[in-house]
């Protein structure tokens, strides 16, 4: 219940007491529900100022750079832990002890082959399809072969359907890359992690045994970790307005990959590497650090500073640690892009532009760098984000559903547009 009111006054001399509830981190938050009785509505595009739900998921203070996942601060999570049970987390509220890991694991393991039916999907898509433009058929055609558990309602279900996608999405990640280049599509190995497995079903081929460079799987999990759940933001929204209308989770899951499909969205560190690309060579730096001066200029530093984080991204210094050590291992200090993107990053650590403004390199930064110098082209990054962010996107579904509370979403609107008016009829006009 709340301890507070906020008093709002109208201008016909009403006025409505607001309740006024405290989180267990954050921001007050004034329950506006009551306003569409008094004749009003609150006016927030973007839903800036907006609480959309009640979650216990995950937490983040942009202004002190702190990102947490059911309490747990994620540069700690990152350093001391591992993806499956970061996913165990996000999904069940407390991390597993080492008996229920192991469970989870064989649990998921269970379902990572996909119906091989499903493989037949692919060729009718181009094969120089966008994967991204794949991965939203795909995964919401998962709904077509697994009717088994579609009901929400149904707790077991739910669980099974989180299982499933957890586990499915990588493999049919891996398809897209490997549709794409024309190469046979591998089968999951359930004695490999989960990094480990989606690099083997990436990059292994029959004619050779080469297991994946232990130094790129822990890259990669730590990639999967800092991008598992940020929050209420565009992607997650998406799940949750489609989640409110009874939609299936595989269906609600595929209209999330579409929201990160959006530039503005889930290809920040794709626009990074574009960047770094443009600038092309060291020699070259001044000239566009001074283009990124002129407010005039159209051209933007990508991968430095963040939206939501004010000070420092939090995942960025994690990031930065892996990044510098896949380098090292992969030899690539000859490489143009990458000499270019350790100069930048030299300078807007040291820079007064870069320092006075708080541009330091985010988490988009380090993580093109890291999938680049690996050998994952462009147009899987986002897809690679969408596969890390699966398991935050069903935790947020699973959430909600469970709600007693829970309505479809139905956002209101500000209408600017013509009042009521005569029909005239077509020989009139």
């Amino acid at each position: 219940m709340a301890e507070e009111t906020a008093k709002l006054e109208f201008p016909n001399g009403n006025s409505v007491d607001l309740p006024i509830y405290s989180p267990s981190e954050g921001l007050d938050v004034i329950d506006v529900r009551t306003l569409g009785k008094q004749g009003f509505f609150t006016y927030d595009p973007g839903f800036m100022a907006t609480a959309s739900c009640e979650s216990k998921i995950t937490y983040i203070d942009g202004d002190k750079g702190i990102l947490l996942y059911r309490g747990y601060i994620i540069d700690e999570l990152a350093n001391h832990s591992d993806y499956i049970e970061v996913c165990y987390l996000l999904l069940n509220g407390e991390l597993p002890t080492r008996k229920e890991k192991q469970e989870f694991c064989d649990l998921i393991n269970e379902h990572t082959m996909v119906h091989e039916q499903l493989s037949t999907f692919f060729n009718g898509f181009r094969r120089d399809a966008h994967p991204m433009a794949i991965m939203v058929g795909v995964v919401g055609a998962l709904s077509a072969f697994y009717h088994d558990s579609l009901d929400i309602s149904n707790p077991e279900h739910r669980t099974i359907s989180a299982f499933r996608l957890i586990a499915k999405v990588p493999t049919l990640a891996a398809m897209c890359y490997r549709y794409y280049h024309g190469h046979p599509f591998v089968y999951p190995r359930n004695e490999m992690s989960y990094a480990e497995n989606f690099l083997n079903m990436m990059f292994s081929m029959p004619s050779s045994d080469d297991k994946p460079n232990p130094v790129l799987v822990r890259a990669m999990d730590k990639i999967f970790i800092l991008h598992a759940d940020h929050e209420q933001n565009a992607s997650t929204s998406t799940v949750r307005l489609a989640g409110s209308s009874g939609a299936n989770p595989f269906a609600c899951i595929a209209s999330g990959i579409a929201s990160l499909w959006g530039p503005a969205h889930g290809g920040a560190n794709e626009a990074c590497l574009n960047m770094l690309e443009e600038i092309g060579e060291v020699s070259q730096i001044p000239k566009y650090l001074e283009k990124a001066r002129n407010k005039d200029d159209p051209f933007r530093l990508m991968g430095f500073g963040h939206r939501v984080y004010k000070n420092f991204d939090p995942r960025a210094t994690v990031m930065r640690d892996a990044c510098h050590e896949v380098l090292d291992t992969l030899n690539c200090s000859d490489d143009p892009v990458f000499q270019v993107a350790l100069e930048l990053e030299k300078i807007a650590l040291e820079d007064e532009y870069f320092i006075q403004r708080k541009l330091y390199p985010n988490v988009d930064f380090y993580s093109g760098i890291i999938l680049s110098a690996i050998g994952i082209p462009k147009n899987m990054f986002t897809v690679i984000f969408a596969l890390a962010r699966t398991v935050g996107w069903v935790s947020q579904w699973s959430e909600m559903i469970a709600e007693k509370n829970q309505r479809i979403g139905r956002p209101r609107q500000l209408y600017t547009g013509k009042s009521k008016r005569a029909f005239i009829d077509i020989d009139k006009r």
